[in-house]
């Protein structure tokens, strides 16, 4: 029997065990050399943990077509029933129920059980990291939260990983709203190991929830060499930095972003990081902004991939890449398809479950928003609007959603409900350019020149508070260019 690094039994050889700590210390760093490390220690067909992280790894894509591979991986395993079960170790019993759950289509029994293994062995950082992921994949901020909360009396300081539950836990405080423990949080984690991408990331949403956008342009550029290369994070991170520019009304800028990074020629189309991509233009389709060509690629890329009904937060990317590229019939066949998977399809999955709660009304909705249908629209975001969590994603990511519904608003007629929804968001975020320039519209359009001049100003302000941050960013980053070639 040999020891993990966190002092937790189990199976495997020497070399095999050494292997998958390394593949557990890139999977915390978001490092794709997880990848091949994971596969290493999975050649030990008795390191049963190595096969399950293999599964965890394809399942945590969120993409239909990596099932198969998950079961792939866990079918080197023995079964409940079968020879070599009962030798297995407790925890590694657990870890195959989760993956199997998951890999059957039930995420949130998965979450459910790597919930109970985190409790009884604190220190399973797989357990942990695995576990954070599903409950964002699910939008379940209190347990983002807390599952890590609940381990961290287990791990102490001078531990080397430790950082990295901070990281964690930064990142479900800010979808608790709890942004100055969240800041505090990341910082720490950050500090502990720059290389945490995910604490970095956690930051940045504390920064952008905030409307911190100077800070968080800062944070970023002072930190590029930690995230913009050789994690899976980069996209992603680059995704929020093209948002701090949208703010500052740079919309070339954003857009340069996203041709270098969100979305190129060599990009793997990945349901991951299409999700960014989509979720830039689309706020940029939403204020009639032109992105060129840009469109076409990305609805052919999720129309490869997409398989409606399995990540219904997926499935609503894929539809507004659709309706951006006027492509409604093909748009109307995804909501078809999710509406037979609410019919016939098996409640006893995740998909399902969000689908039918969720995920249908919401691609219903934009749909509807592509037909110029808005009374629609908000006939279908109105009663769900506080439960759209439920399907996944961020605050951040999930704003696509909130500002659809308020452009529908506007567009149906609805004066008194936009208003409504800009004052709701300003209440909270106070130097948000997107919502003072909104008002601004609003009430220009109700003739009220006074207060539309006065939100006008403020977005203005905004924006150039923006901007400046984006600007000193760049002048840092040339001073720093001059003293290099200075020598």
């Amino acid at each position: 029997m040999a020891m993990d690094g966190r002092g937790l039994e189990m199976t495997g050889s020497a070399a095999a065990v050494a292997a998958y700590d390394r593949a557990i210390d890139h999977l915390i760093r978001f490092q794709p050399e997880v990848m091949d490390v994971c596969a290493e220690a999975a050649q030990e067909r008795d390191c049963v943990l190595a096969g399950v992280l293999g599964a965890y790894l394809a399942l945590m894509s969120t993409e239909a077509g990596a099932v198969a591979g998950a079961q792939e991986a866990l079918a080197v395993a023995p079964v409940s029933d079968g020879p070599g079960f009962a030798s297995l170790l407790p925890r590694e019993r657990a870890h195959l129920a989760a993956a199997r759950r998951w890999a059957a289509g039930d995420m949130t029994g998965a979450g459910a059980l790597l919930s109970e293994i985190s409790v009884r062995w604190p220190r399973d950082l797989m357990a942990l990291s695995v576990g954070h992921q599903v409950d964002f994949f699910t939008g379940d901020a209190v347990n983002l939260r807390d599952r890590i909360g609940r381990a961290l009396d287990a791990w102490h300081d001078d531990d080397p990983q430790a950082g990295f539950l901070h990281g964690m836990y930064a990142f479900g405080l800010e979808e608790c709203n709890l942004y100055g423990l969240s800041a505090d949080a990341g910082q720490r984690a950050v500090a502990l190991n720059p290389d945490d991408v995910w604490g970095i990331h956690a930051v940045v949403h504390t920064h952008e929830m905030q409307d911190q956008i100077p800070e968080g342009i800062r944070f970023l550029r002072d930190r590029e060499a930690q995230w913009q290369t050789g994690n899976f994070l980069n996209v992603h991170n680059s995704w929020h930095y093209a948002l701090y520019l949208l703010q500052g009304d740079e919309v070339p800028g954003a857009l340069a972003v996203y041709d270098r990074v969100l979305h190129h020629s060599g990009s793997q189309d990945v349901a991951l990081e299409l999700l960014d991509a989509t979720a830039l233009l689309w706020r940029l389709q939403l204020e009639g902004i032109s992105v060129g060509d840009r469109w076409p690629p990305l609805a052919a890329a999720w129309m490869r991939l997409l398989a409606p009904g399995f990540y219904p937060f997926n499935d609503m990317h894929a539809i507004m890449a659709l309706v951006a590229v006027g492509d409604l019939d093909r748009a109307a066949e995804v909501v078809a398809a999710l509406e037979r998977v609410v019919a016939e399809g098996d409640p006893a999955t995740t998909g399902w479950q969000m689908t039918s709660s969720v995920g249908l009304p919401v691609c219903r909705s934009m749909l509807h928003f592509g037909r110029g249908r808005y009374q629609s629209v908000l006939d279908e975001l109105l009663p769900i609007r506080t439960r759209v969590h439920e399907f996944g994603g961020s605050h951040a990511q999930r704003d696509a959603v909130e500002r659809t519904l308020l452009e529908a608003a506007i567009r149906a007629g609805r004066t008194d409900l936009a208003l409504a929804l800009v004052s709701e968001r300003l209440a909270v975020r106070q130097c948000n350019t997107y919502a003072w320039s909104k008002r601004a519209g609003l009430l220009a359009a109700a003739a009220d020149q006074p207060g539309a001049a006065t939100a006008a100003g403020a977005a203005t302000a905004a924006a150039a508070a923006a901007a400046a941050g984006a600007a000193a960013a760049r002048a840092s980053d040339l001073a720093t260019q001059i003293r290099v070639a200075a020598g």
